[in-house]
């Protein structure tokens, strides 16, 4: 080894004792006679002295020393002087005295500084990757990730799962995103598929007799470009043979809550996690991954508007649709501008308009309100009645500000839920030392598609309805609930999964009610089919992201590409290596392949 101990592990029980270091120049300072270095490595970084008077060779060398030059030393560690001391360093009692150095290598000026978590470009960022991960940040964020997959490992290791690993190249089957596809040289014309997941396989390992299964899964999704997606991910793949829906959130309640206790200390969690049904999500937060740090939660204005005069109002709801709101803590006194803002806002989330109703705080009361503690974008057209009725029931304050929205109840929820997070962050509601996890169950099982006239799988074909819901599945199948569940937490899905149909006449009804042919299933899922005839168990599971839980547990990442090593850039370009790019003719002509021109 070239060095005996890390830098970042000297400490003042070393004092005394003769080490060898070797890392990065952190920084440089010259004194006019001593020169101090920061010399760091993986571990940290410690200062080291060299002074002209005790090693005059080693002063000589360290004078030549740059940033990021690779360098090694050797020195005696002793404690800083009385008063020296840093405080913001584990190795800030001590510094090392050099006596001898060398220079293992030199290095070119980085294209941004590595010292430090200024902001730097991203593109740069992604360029210069290997630089970008020397920085505090994104070194913190890599450990951070290594330690949620050890916790993983070693959590479900105790519990008797077993790992599994299941393969890259697999066959192309729909499962919601396009299949990024790998040509075959053997077989002419034919294609393997990179796994959107292992969905198949690790329900094919419960026929096995693998009953306690999980892997840390690479999945590839050929996806439109879309903030914070990746086309490469990492997941944790789990699934559990002889349980039910119950086993399989516990088990999950139980990961994550130690999880985050032991990676995340000083974060709060929940003593036990919310459960909200896929309708009550819906309906009070417009979403179904609801951020349960903050209230503000929509309220349901349609009773009270059956009869008013405002036409606008009296028309969505005589078709059918709903008026709900939002009571924004405070912001009656916004200016015109700042109202018209979260009127466009709402415009971009896909509404028609908004209707705001600023509450003067001062007003005495909501009962004592007059039309002069009224200032409303629908002018008169709501009574004072009116208003009252919906501030009591939105639980809204003098000083408050109702935002309305109309429409069908689906659009109506999406907007004023996005509307939600938006104010969330906007006005500082969601503490960021709170881990809010929740469970959201009950979700649809079937959606209609509306283009090609058929039922699709909100998730996927095998996921199981409700047990009480089966008879309901071809007279009624919009009304019927999946087996089905997702982790949420601070506004994010952290994981998802469900109980799977396990029996062959089933999983028949299923595919005839999704209008799939015999034909197509057996082309697509035949192996699976089979499979089931050979007794395969009740049973389920689930899929969490490694990189968004990493950006949930860290300081300082708004981005899953924070905590990845390589990852693509938003546009799905690798500009590390270039990626994609062409290839030879030579290589085309030996897969059987011809490159046609874009039209």
């Amino acid at each position: 080894m070239l060095k005996t101990i890390p830098c970042g592990d000297v400490r003042a029980t070393h004092a005394g004792q003769s080490v060898t270091l070797a890392g990065w120049v952190h920084r440089r300072r010259d004194h006019g006679g001593l020169i101090f270095i920061d010399l760091r490595d993986s571990r940290g970084l410690v200062q080291v002295v060299f002074n002209p008077e005790l090693a005059p060779e080693a002063h000589r060398i360290a004078q030549s020393f740059r940033g990021e030059w690779v360098v090694q030393v050797e020195g005696v560690v002793r404690l800083r002087p009385t008063g020296t001391a840093n405080p913001n360093l584990p190795t800030g009692e001590t510094e090392v005295y050099a006596t001898r150095a060398s220079v293992l290598n030199q290095a070119k000026t980085p294209p941004f500084d590595v010292t430090q978590d200024a902001a730097v470009d991203e593109a740069l960022r992604l360029r210069y990757r290997y630089l970008d991960l020397r920085r505090p940040q994104m070194a913190r964020n890599i450990r951070l990730r290594h330690r949620i997959v050890k916790f993983i490992r070693d959590f479900l290791d105790e519990r008797d799962f077993v790992e599994v690993e299941t393969p890259i190249l697999t066959k192309s089957t729909p499962e919601g995103a396009r299949d990024y596809l790998v040509p075959s040289r053997l077989y002419a014309g034919n294609f393997y598929a990179l796994p959107q997941s292992p969905q198949q396989l690790k329900q094919l390992l419960m026929v096995a007799g693998f009953d306690k299964y999980f892997q840390i899964a690479r999945c590839f999704r050929d996806e439109a470009t879309r903030a914070d997606r990746q086309p490469e991910f990492t997941q944790l793949d789990l699934e559990m043979a002889f349980i039910d829906r119950e086993d399989v959130l516990q088990i999950m309640e139980d990961l994550y809550s130690g999880m985050a206790r032991a990676i995340a200390p000083d974060k709060r969690i929940p003593g036990r996690f919310p459960r909200l049904a896929y309708d009550d999500a819906m309906e009070r937060y417009g979403s179904d991954k609801p951020d349960l740090r903050f209230g503000l939660e929509l309220c349901d204005f349609t009773p009270i508007l059956q009869q008013t005069g405002f036409q606008v109002f009296r028309g969505v709801i005589a078709s059918g649709g709903a008026v709900k709101a939002i009571a924004a803590p405070g912001m009656a006194g916004v200016s015109r501008r700042e109202a018209d803002d979260l009127v466009n806002i709402a415009k971009g989330f896909g509404a028609g308009g908004l209707v705001t109703l600023g509450l003067a705080k001062e007003a005495p009361s909501i009962d004592a309100l007059t039309a002069e503690h009224v200032r409303s974008s629908a002018g008169r057209a709501l009574s004072l009645d009116e208003v009252k009725a919906m501030a009591k029931a939105a639980q809204a304050k003098p000083g408050d500000l109702l935002l309305l929205a109309a429409g069908k109840r689906d659009l109506v929820n999406n907007v004023l839920g996005r509307l939600r997070t938006h104010l969330g962050e906007k006005l500082g509601l969601a503490d960021p030392n709170e881990l809010a996890f929740c469970f959201i169950l009950d979700f649809p099982m079937l959606e209609w598609n509306d283009e090609d006239k058929k039922w699709d799988a909100v998730h996927h074909p095998f996921t199981s309805p409700l047990d009480e819901h089966w008879d309901i599945l071809e007279s009624n199948p919009g009304a019927v609930k999946a087996k089905a569940y997702d982790l949420a937490c601070n506004g994010s899905e952290i994981a998802g999964g469900s109980i799977r149909i396990h029996r062959g006449d089933l999983q028949a009804r299923m595919f005839k009610q999704l209008g799939l042919s015999p034909e197509t299933v057996q082309a697509q899922f035949g192996h699976l089919i089979e499979a089931f005839e050979y007794g395969a168990p009740p049973h389920g599971g689930f899929a969490g992201g490694i990189e968004r839980l990493a950006v949930l547990f860290s300081e300082g990442a708004t981005s899953i590409r924070d905590v990845m090593a390589f990852p693509k850039t938003q546009e799905a370009q690798d500009l590390l290596f270039g990626a994609p790019s062409p290839v030879t003719p030579a290589q085309l002509k030996e897969l059987h392949i011809k490159v046609v021109d874009a039209p």
